[in-house]
């Protein structure tokens, strides 16, 4: 049996740093969130590892994931960190050192954070960019608005050989029944094959109170006919997942919506998409 791997998981320390995106208006998630908290959770769901994912544009925050998979170093699987891309020279400095540890396996921006919609586009971040494609760190795409998911064919054809992940599946308007125009963008981003994307985050893309599986499946099974189950890959998205349920409902609910699948495709998108996009160094059998 593979090892199922939460491919989207965070932590965050509001006494180490200010987390700007985190405000009380976000009521449960407006505290501090340790790996502690999570591990009952994972033995209890049968998840065996996970990838720890930025939450702060910050070195900080970077540091805080590797403390934390330094203590639980038979869980986290791998950290997708933070450079400054948009400073070349600072994000090269800052790549050597943290490849250091073979548990950096990507890099992500709070994209959708920042005022500039194009931020992508900008030539310095494309230069960025391209250090990730010659170290071979994959980057994560967090495509929020109908814009973020466009840049992906664009960043797919000025670096070729960067691998991206689309985090959440660029959270397709569920709770509104929507489907243009995120559908056809997705499909155009799911053309090349150096791009992945994660089933994560869409429960809080759907009403926060009644979803379930057939909710998310319309999306769930486009998805699947554009990247096929071998570019796929599960994350939990914790704690976010707070705001719409709880970590057990988001994996027996991924588990509902996969089981049309065959064992070894099924298998895939729980673990064996991840260790291939973020190039994890774990068993991949238990």
């Amino acid at each position: 049996m593979s090892l199922v791997i939460d491919a989207h998981q965070h932590v965050w320390d509001l006494d180490r740093s200010e987390y700007g995106w985190l405000t009380p208006a976000l009521g449960p998630l407006h505290r501090t969130f340790a790996e502690e908290e999570l591990l009952p959770q994972l033995v209890a769901c049968g998840v065996d590892r996970t990838v720890l994912v930025q939450a702060e544009d910050s070195s900080v925050d970077t540091d805080l994931m590797f403390e934390t998979a330094d203590r639980h170093a038979d869980v986290v699987a791998g950290v997708v960190g933070w450079v400054p891309l948009e400073r070349p020279h600072e994000a090269e400095a800052e790549l050597e050192r943290r490849l250091t540890d073979p548990r950096f396996c990507g890099v992500r921006h709070l994209i959708h954070d920042d005022p500039d919609p194009d931020w992508l586009r900008r030539p310095a971040v494309l230069d960025g960019l391209r250090l990730l494609a010659d170290h071979g760190v994959p980057f994560d795409v967090v495509a929020v608005l109908p814009r973020h998911l466009e840049h992906v064919p664009f960043l797919v054809e000025q670096v070729p050989e960067l691998r991206l992940v689309i985090d959440h599946l660029a959270k397709p308007p569920i709770a509104q029944r929507g489907w243009e125009p995120w559908a056809e963008l997705l499909r155009r981003a799911a053309e090349a094959p150096t791009v992945y994307a994660k089933l994560s985050g869409l429960n809080t893309a759907a009403d926060p109170a009644s979803w379930t599986a057939d909710d998310l499946r319309p999306y769930v099974e486009h998805a699947l006919d554009c990247f096929g189950p071998a570019r796929l890959m599960f994350g939990g998205d914790w704690p976010v997942a707070l705001l719409a349920g709880d970590y057990p409902k988001v994996v027996r609910e991924t588990r509902r919506l996969l089981e049309q699948l065959g064992d070894a495709e099924r298998d895939r998108v729980l673990g064996g998409t991840a260790v291939e996009a973020y190039g994890l160094r774990v068993e991949t059998a238990r």
